[in-house]
């Protein structure tokens, strides 16, 4: 199907947020949509969560939600990461939820079509599709966050994972920024003195590199 013909169609559209950030959960979202829909998630400012601010994305997600059938999949880091372990491959991970995602809308729509942003190979997602998944057509695009209905899933996906990582703040009254770069690391570390490293499981994904980056700077200030 070509873009056009995937936009004058009812489908879902599912995206991922969480993927990159060494704190908080990996949340998956998927959200139905129709052509009756388009004029008003164009209204809403629907595009690709990356382009707007975490307060506008938060807002147009609450829209959203009263809006469109809606279904998310936290994975929240403990649970991510006894996960990881048993699968060792991220975008298994991502598919299964992916696929969960689309079967929980399914069971709110009679949709028959489901447009994900792709990641890796192809055949993840199409093996991880459930008993419902499995009666659709689904359609794989790099850059899916041109069509509405991934775009509107980013955004939903987004709100959650930012909620989340909040939740994560107060539970722990330490801050979690977003990302895996430097001001990551030195707030893992600090983290690490505070609750001990045993803990860092509950609040981050420790496959990533992150995880090494501040055994080094807990070592180094031991010293």
């Amino acid at each position: 199907m070509s873009d056009s013909e995937i936009e004058i169609a009812p489908y879902i559209g599912t995206d991922e947020s969480g993927k990159g950030d060494f704190f908080g959960p990996l949340v998956v979202a998927a959200v139905a949509v129709t052509p009756q829909d388009r004029d008003r998630l164009l209204v809403l400012d629907v595009k690709d969560s990356k382009k707007m601010t975490d307060k506008k994305a938060r807002r147009i997600a609450e829209d959203l939600r009263g809006l469109l059938p809606c279904e998310v999949v936290a994975i929240g880091p403990e649970k991510y990461n006894d996960l990881y372990v048993k699968i060792r491959n991220l975008n298994r991970l991502l598919a299964w939820a992916h696929a969960r995602a689309i079967e929980n809308v399914l069971g709110r729509t009679d949709v028959t079509v489901a447009v994900t942003d792709q990641f890796g190979d192809p055949g993840y997602v199409e093996r991880a599709l459930m008993e419902k998944g499995k009666t659709i057509s689904l359609i794989q695009q790099t850059k899916g966050e041109r069509f509405l209905g991934v775009a509107a899933a980013s955004i939903v996906a987004r709100a959650k994972f930012l909620e989340s990582l909040e939740k994560l703040e107060s539970l722990h009254g330490v801050p979690f920024p977003k990302g895996a770069g430097p001001t990551v690391d030195s707030a893992a570390a600090e983290f690490c003195r505070r609750a001990g490293v045993e803990q860092l499981r509950l609040v981050a994904k420790l496959h990533f590199k992150n995880s090494k980056k501040v055994s080094d700077i807990l070592q180094h200030n031991s010293r």
